[in-house]
């Protein structure tokens, strides 16, 4: 281009002593001057795109997570800690704060007063969480950014006790996610990161919808730098810490494949994934460099949840992020639950002994190298195969019609009344007639009886219909 505008004034002599005009240029020269625009502009391009990639790989994100909190609940009775919950997590703060974003899990309500709207058939085996609305700016002391609310106590005074707590926690100053289209935003470092809450629960982000979730994933991806996936999921109890790398339930209730969903969400564009819901400590993977920790257990719970033996161990996860979600380093500093304090740094460092023993059992190779001072490091593994699924499993555009997993996927969609707020009888004929009812097609003679086994796949077409139409509301 400047040997261009040198030569202007040269052409404009040779234009004014030539009143015939100048000579022809002979071919050969106007095809090498001709400028090659369309080229330096793809190099151009590829330069800048190359420089921002190399720009973000310089950047540093630390990202500490937890799994399950609930700081004491006033609902039966009056379960609240001494000191009113105050100084519940003053033992683990130092670790929480000096991230540049911490996340967690918040377990029930913060509201005040109020009846609850889960049904439990048995009180004695059936647990509904109720803090104080205060608490929220105790979990913002104590370094938290952003809580998920996409578990199975989010919804213990219904619907409107999530609403009342995501008010509570934007007051505090604190995002959440985990409701159906609820998402978090936020800058770190420059950088535009997402949090992404998914549950198997009802009005929850759906888990078990893996199809769905890997979509939303994608679109998070394009649209930020670095996403987080947090979830819920997987079956509960002292002895459920391996990975069965397959469906998982609890009490009839499907808890999903979380290998495939976390893995799934990486494949989609997650760059960290971190699990709680089993109440104990999971194995942890990087896969594609990617940080997936299965289950951090229950990191700080109040009388309501116990924290006997293994279920009062947790980790706080640190991982150290590149600009491209690439997992650099990290930290595991465990913790422990001694009633009625709250949590603390474990000496014996026992979540950091778990965790890698449960990683080397599951994975034989999981990509990191477990220090015994806590370190957390990336390690050579080879690649991973993945399983795969068949055109019309559970997963590909959404279970398969009368499985379980279907059948809660109908509940979550279409919504039966709050006394199922567990779920549905898959035997009912009345929850199959409330489903038809919802769905507008009561009446429909091309709907068999509900008591036939091919109801389910009748249905199934306005079932999808309505999915597709939840998806698209603004």
């Amino acid at each position: 281009m400047n040997r261009l505008r040198q030569a202007a004034p040269l052409v404009a002599l040779v234009l004014s002593g030539c009143a015939t005009g100048p000579e022809p240029v002979p071919e050969e020269t106007a095809e090498i001057a001709a400028p090659q625009g369309p080229e330096l502009v793809a190099e151009t391009v590829d330069e800048i795109a190359a420089r921002e990639l190399a720009a973000k790989k310089e950047v540093r994100v630390t990202v500490a997570a937890v799994g399950d909190m609930m700081l004491g609940t006033d609902y039966p009775d009056n379960r609240l800690p001494d000191d009113d919950g105050v100084s519940f997590l003053a033992g683990v703060t130092p670790a929480l704060s000096t991230a540049d974003l911490t996340i967690g899990n918040l377990e029930g309500v913060l509201v005040a007063g109020g009846e609850p709207g889960k049904k439990c058939s048995n009180p004695s085996a059936c647990y509904r969480f109720r803090s104080p609305p205060r608490y929220a700016h105790y979990y913002k002391a104590a370094g938290f950014d952003v809580l998920s609310l996409a578990n199975n106590h989010a919804r213990d005074f219904g619907e409107t006790g999530r609403s009342q707590t995501m008010v509570h926690l934007t007051d505090a100053g604190i995002l959440h996610t985990g409701r159906v289209g609820d998402f978090a935003s936020i800058e770190v470092n420059g950088l535009k990161v997402a949090v992404l809450g998914y549950a198997v629960t009802r009005n929850s982000n759906m888990l078990l919808d893996y199809a769905y979730a890997d979509e939303v994933v994608a679109d998070f991806a394009e649209s930020h730098d670095l996403v987080i996936v947090t979830f819920h999921g997987g079956a509960e109890g002292r002895d459920v810490t391996r990975l069965p790398f397959d469906d998982e339930e609890y009490y009839g209730e499907p808890r999903g494949d979380v290998v495939r969903f976390a893995r799934n969400v990486v494949d989609a564009g997650a760059d960290l994934v971190i699990g709680h819901g089993p109440h104990v400590v999971r194995a942890m993977e990087r896969y594609k460099g990617r940080l997936i920790a299965y289950s951090l257990g229950n990191f700080a719970t109040y009388y309501g949840i116990s924290v006997a033996g293994i279920k009062g161990v947790a980790p706080i996860v640190v991982a150290t992020l590149d600009g491209t979600g690439e997992f650099l380093e990290g930290e595991i500093v465990s913790t422990e639950q001694i009633r009625p304090a709250g949590p603390s740094v474990d000496p014996a460092a026992r979540a950091l002994m778990l965790v890698r023993d449960l990683s080397l059992e599951d994975f034989g190779e999981p990509g990191l190298e477990f220090r015994d001072d806590g370190r957390l490091l990336a390690a050579e593994r080879p690649a991973v195969e993945r399983r795969t699924f068949e055109p019309g499993s559970e997963g590909d555009g959404g279970p398969v019609p009368c499985t379980e997993p279907w059948f809660w996927e109908v509940e979550t969609v279409v919504g039966t009344d709050d006394g199922m707020g567990h779920g549905p009888d898959i035997e009912s004929a009345e929850w199959k007639s409330v489903v038809q009812f919802r769905l507008g097609q009561r009446g429909n003679p091309a709907i068999p009886d509900v008591n036939l086994p091919v109801w389910c796949r009748a249905i199934e077409p306005y079932v999808r219909e309505r999915v597709r139409e939840s998806r698209q509301a603004p």
